[in-house]
């Protein structure tokens, strides 16, 4: 437990959250930590609300057929089935039109009792078209236009309902920028019935106090922006004269980063080198840095759950007792990981008919499929692979993730990993699992015996797959970006891909992951394979101790939320 100022709650707001597996309202890294996130705030007894939207249809079920050409078709689920409906009921104004939102209630609950309500808006309701009807239906669906009116009843919605269930937030946290219209509610409650002309620098500062922004992406395509002709049609003139009376309309555009950005008076990026980056797309506001964290108790595995539960009891309720983990006798460590391996195995078999062999190496690899990620970059030279294995010691890979249905060259990377597979069976054996989610995905970061990632530099913000796999012993070789320049310890957690300070090249990369694996990786973990299991112990206790939501949720605390009342509180105690 951390404490808090009494009677204040943070209202926590993300477009995706990862709650439950039944639950399918989340597409990937984003929607994890943000459930992550709610875990340890409910673990830490952190008084805060979570905001998002129903996602009837969720993301998508990814289907793949033998070439690897992926189609898409909507996630069947019964939001009465897992969710607790909600008597509050609110408005948005869209064209013009009322439509009326209401909500479904999932309680994420601490391993001390403590709970964490999270509201899933739908407008899914008679009173409303058939069009506004699907304004929850699909995560990142839609066009343009569709995308604004979902992100409306995000961040209107969402704070209008707090309202309604007479919730009073005294900050609210953006967990990237598709809610932050919910500003905008602010602001015309803060003029509380003046005129947009009436709007000074006061007012705009009360908002500001009250907010505080997690931007994740740097690439530019990540930020969402809306021509204001388009805005003005969507929410009227009232509205937009606000935001520009507000200084938060560029160039006829309203940038959804730019707007969080503006009115936010905390701003940080979710890793140290991230922060230098977003610095340098956005040099007129300060940015800090939190780097991101899974959630322990979520990502460890059902055998390094009982591991630890046995060596080290405390572990489950302050995280930083992994660090303890140094003292684990390596023999119990291989046996974890091996029943872990184990578990994975058969998840792949029964979801793909494919065996894969206990004995032989393997390499994992999945995230959501798009370019820049380079899930394909393993074999930029097949050949050279397949002699590795050959000649070093035997290898198989497990891919897994889904390209956005609109992502061409993500389902181009898909397919081009079906075909290396094709050209390289019975010298390495690669799956690719489809469907991608948080259960399979909790058995892969746990059973493989190296973690694999390769994006083009300096594109990935942080990145969190490696911070599970770490929690389970698993090591990771890795382009130093994101998370793992901080957590790269050459040969003690992992091992790197180049450098920290060059750019990514296609070529010089595939070549170092070549020599890494034949004189380095391939090496220990066939011929020294105790030492192997030292660096997979080190994983847990330098990165699993450090690389979670625990500690990243006490940060917000401290440093985000309440930096004057925790430093108060602090002095007092």
């Amino acid at each position: 437990m951390i404490n808090v100022p009494s009677n204040s709650t943070v209202a926590y707001f993300s477009m995706e959250i990862a709650l439950d597996k039944a639950v399918p309202t989340y597409s990937g890294g984003l929607g994890v930590l943000a459930g992550d996130t709610l875990r340890s705030a409910a673990d830490l007894s952190v008084p805060v609300v979570g905001i998002t939207l129903l996602h009837r249809k969720g993301y998508f079920q990814q289907h793949l057929d033998a070439s690897g050409n992926q189609t898409e078709s909507p996630v069947l689920w019964r939001p009465e089935d897992k969710l607790e409906s909600v008597d509050a009921r609110t408005t948005v104004s869209i064209e013009g039109r009322t439509v009326h939102v209401r909500a479904w209630k999932y309680p994420v609950r601490g391993v001390t009792g403590h709970e964490v309500p999270v509201y899933l808006l739908d407008t899914q309701l008679p009173e409303n078209s058939e069009w506004d009807q699907t304004l929850t239906d699909y995560l990142y669906g839609g066009d343009n236009h569709y995308r604004l009116c979902q992100e409306i009843v995000l961040g209107m919605g969402g704070a209008a309902l707090l309202r309604s269930l007479h919730i009073p937030a005294q900050i609210y946290h953006l967990n990237e920028g598709h809610s932050a219209l919910l500003t905008l509610c602010l602001l015309e409650w803060q003029l509380d019935g003046r005129k947009a002309f009436e709007l000074d620098e006061g007012d705009i500062e009360a908002v500001r106090h009250r907010c505080v922004f997690t931007t994740h992406t740097p690439v530019p395509a990540g930020h969402d922006k809306f021509p204001i002709e388009v805005v003005r049609r969507v929410l009227g003139d009232e509205a937009v004269a606000l935001l520009e009376a507000a200084h938060c309309v560029d160039d006829a555009t309203l940038n959804m980063t730019h707007l969080a950005l503006r009115l936010a008076r905390w701003v940080n990026g979710v890793a140290m080198k991230h922060r230098e980056v977003s610095q340098g797309m956005f040099p007129n506001f300060p940015i800090d840095a939190i780097t991101n964290g899974v959630h322990a108790g979520t990502w460890t595995s059902p055998a390094f759950q009982r591991l630890l539960d046995k060596r080290i009891p405390e572990w489950r309720l302050d995280n930083l007792y992994l660090r303890y983990a140094v003292g684990i006798p390596l023999q119990e460590v291989r046996a974890a990981h091996a029943e872990a391996k184990k578990t994975m195995l058969a998840a792949i078999a029964e979801r793909t008919g494919v065996l894969l062999d206990p004995k032989v190496f393997t390499i994992g690899f999945a995230r959501r499929a798009t370019p820049y990620k380079r899930a394909d970059l393993l074999f930029a030279d097949p050949a050279r692979l397949a002699e590795i294995a050959t000649s070093v010691g035997p290898i198989q890979i497990v891919f897994g993730g889904k390209a956005h249905p609109n992502d061409s060259g993500g389902k181009d990377l898909i397919r081009r990993i079906h075909e290396a597979a094709a050209a390289l069976a019975g010298q390495v054996s690669v799956v690719y699992v489809e469907n991608y989610e948080m259960e399979i995905a909790g058995k892969i970061v746990a059973g493989v015996d190296l973690w694999l990632n390769n994006p083009m530099k300096p594109l990935e913000a942080s990145g969190t797959s490696g911070m599970k796999a770490a929690l389970n012993g698993v090591p990771s070789l890795s382009v130093l970006d994101g998370w793992w320049i901080e957590g790269h310890v050459e040969g003690v957690t992992g091992w790197s891909i180049g450098d920290a300070e060059t750019e990514g090249d296609q070529s010089k990369d595939a070549n170092e992951i070549y020599l890494k694996l034949e004189r380095v990786i391939l090496p220990l973990y066939y011929g020294l394979p105790f030492a192997y299991a030292e660096v997979m112990r080190a994983s847990i206790s330098l990165n699993g101790s450090f690389f979670n939501t625990q500690r990243m949720v006490e940060q917000y605390v401290r440093n985000a939320y309440f930096p004057e009342e925790t430093q108060v509180l602090q002095e007092v105690g």
